[in-house]
């Protein structure tokens, strides 16, 4: 009897796919923005302080001068502010697809950026700072970089995709080894424990961080000075003009200055930022220059001793009397230092039990996130395996040869690329669809890969006679399939299928390079704040036991009860 490929099976197929698919893109430029009255932008909080970062006293609130700043430009373009969480290198693309309007995290102006991306005026001047350790044999000047210790290249920890590694690899690229990181903190953390022989960071960084790495040193002055700068996506120059109002309003009124000294990152370089307009043009931006047009005509002599003209002819088409009001409103003027500031200081590093007890409901409300993502995602994956095994066995040749090639793309790729593919690169082709959902979908279709080979097995360890018996009772092939063949190979394969429902539990880290905070996400990200490693690490381990252990117990006794003894296969 020749192999049979229902209409019932091919709607099924159609409708899943159908149903993983069907998120329209959606515009983000200034009118969507203003209409719905958010404005969404990325950045990432891994990176930690004091540009965005876990508050110490209440862990689920997210501070940091970018936090403020953010906040305070949604004040004065009359928006909410909506952070949302992404991978640091993987910013620009949050952009590109669509994901966000405004991305904000220490990102240096690069010409390079400029190509993709639109750049703001400045917001903060940086430059770059070598850090040592203080004990005897540590670097004590920039060339000491380049000296091999006892014939090894020394090592040096830069941020990922940052202006220090660009540095660092410019000054000693050839003679010392430049090691990455995600996190700022993490390369400080292993100079102090000496698996690195340095590490260069941006001045906040340093300067913020510099209490709670007493080992460390720093060296020499700053180099490599730089600006920081938003990018918004090409082609939006309303949005760029509305984003370029505000922070010129925030640089003049003081605001900025006042956000800056809460963090204890203020210094004498930021004083360019008061002539942010014509800086802008020195600094190469002219985009951001050319979207902010002149002031109307008449304005140019309001304000008292010129403080509300000057603004006016940075802030565009706002009139005199609501750009100075707005400037006052924000708070001081730059004429004026502002030192009566609530300052935001890291306290000392808190150790043991005292981590533990404080950070353990945090990481336990991620890991419900981790849950949530396994059950929807897994019986997903398990529909869509056994469909594909059967069409690959009992449909016809020309599917199964597709169906083939379906499997093995899927198992030879990473899941990381495919959970990639869906958030960034679908939306070029209208399809955008929300960074949970796209977790949910990715993990289910990379595991139907490895369920389908499962259940394939499954299937052919069913005797041939049972079919045949079926058949030769008036059953239809579909009947045959559905009633008999299924529901044994489906008790035969109990085993490994339990094994990748625990490998889920574990993979759902990947989804955080899709903005999804999960439970690693989260470790990641409070281990950097706290630098409490070895603590947090106990926390989440135990939290990863507590979801997989139970499960391969419950199995054990299924498995005993259906008296299944054997494995079939798994997924390695």
């Amino acid at each position: 009897m020749p192999h049979v490929i229902t209409r019932h099976a091919l709607r099924l197929l159609a409708a899943l796919v159908l149903a993983l698919f069907a998120w329209p893109a959606h515009a983000n430029d200034w009118a969507d923005i203003q209409a719905k009255g958010v404005l969404p932008w990325g950045g990432d909080m891994e990176g930690g302080g004091p540009y965005i970062f876990p508050d110490e006293k209440d862990p689920e609130k997210l501070i940091g001068f970018e936090i403020e700043l953010l906040r305070a430009m949604g004040k004065f373009l009359h928006v909410k502010d909506e952070f949302t969480q992404a991978q640091w290198d993987k910013l620009p693309d949050m952009l590109r697809s669509k994901k966000v309007p405004l991305i904000a995290n220490g990102l240096e102006y690069t010409v390079d950026r400029l190509q993709v991306m639109d750049a703001t005026v400045p917001y903060f001047v940086y430059g770059l700072k070598l850090l040592c350790p203080r004990k005897e044999g540590g670097c004590r000047v920039w060339d000491d970089l380049k000296k091999p210790r006892d014939g090894v290249k020394q090592k040096i920890g830069v941020l990922t995709g940052s202006a220090a590694e660009t540095e660092v690899q410019r000054f000693c690229g050839t003679t010392c080894e430049v090691v990455t990181y995600d996190g700022n903190t993490d390369s400080m953390r292993e100079v102090e424990t000496g698996k690195l022989d340095a590490t260069v960071q941006d001045t906040p960084i340093a300067s913020f961080y510099g209490p709670r790495f007493p080992q460390l040193m720093p060296v020499g002055k700053p180099v490599g000075r730089g600006y920081y700068v938003m990018y918004v996506r090409q082609g939006q120059p309303e949005l760029l003009r509305k984003v370029n109002e505000a922070l010129i309003v925030l640089v003049r009124s003081g605001e900025l200055e006042r956000i800056c000294r809460r963090y204890g990152i203020w210094d004498d370089q930021q004083s360019e930022l008061f002539n942010i307009f014509e800086a802008a043009k020195f600094y190469g931006l002219q985009q951001a220059v050319d979207a902010v047009p002149e002031s109307p005509p008449g304005n140019a002599a309001a304000g008292p001793a010129g403080e509300a003209s000057a603004t006016t002819a940075m802030a565009g088409d706002a009139t005199a009397t609501t750009v100075a009001s707005a400037a006052t409103e924000a708070g001081g003027s730059p004429s004026k230092p502002i030192v009566d500031v609530d300052k935001v200081e890291m306290g000392q590093r808190q150790r043991g039990w005292a981590v533990i007890l404080k950070y353990a409901p945090i990481l336990a409300q991620s890991a419900l996130m981790t849950i949530v993502l396994s059950i929807l995602s897994f019986p997903l994956a398990i529909l869509l395996g056994l469909l594909v095994a059967v069409l690959r066995l009992y449909g016809p040749r020309w599917l199964s040869v597709i169906l083939t090639g379906y499997v093995e793309f899927l198992r030879g790729t990473p899941v990381m690329l495919q959970l990639y593919f869906i958030f960034f690169l679908l939306p070029e082709l209208g399809i955008n669809v929300p960074a949970f959902w796209t977790g949910v979908i990715g993990l289910a279709i990379n595991y139907s890969a490895y369920e389908s080979e499962i259940y394939r097995a499954g299937l052919q360890s069913v005797p041939p006679g049972q079919m045949e018996a079926a058949l030769s009772l008036g059953m239809t092939r579909l009947q045959a399939i559905r009633r008999i063949v299924v529901p044994q190979a489906v008790r035969m394969v109990i085993p490994p299928v339990v094994s990748d429902f625990i490998a889920l539990f574990k993979d759902t880290s990947v989804c955080s390079v899709v903005t999804v905070v999960e439970l690693t996400k989260r470790f990641t990200v409070l281990s950097m704040n706290t630098q409490a490693t070895v603590e947090l690490m106990a926390v989440t381990a135990v939290l990863y036991l507590l979801m997989s252990v139970p499960v391969s117990w419950w199995a054990r006794r299924l498995e005993d009860k259906l008296g299944v003894g054997h494995s079939v296969g798994t997924h390695t």
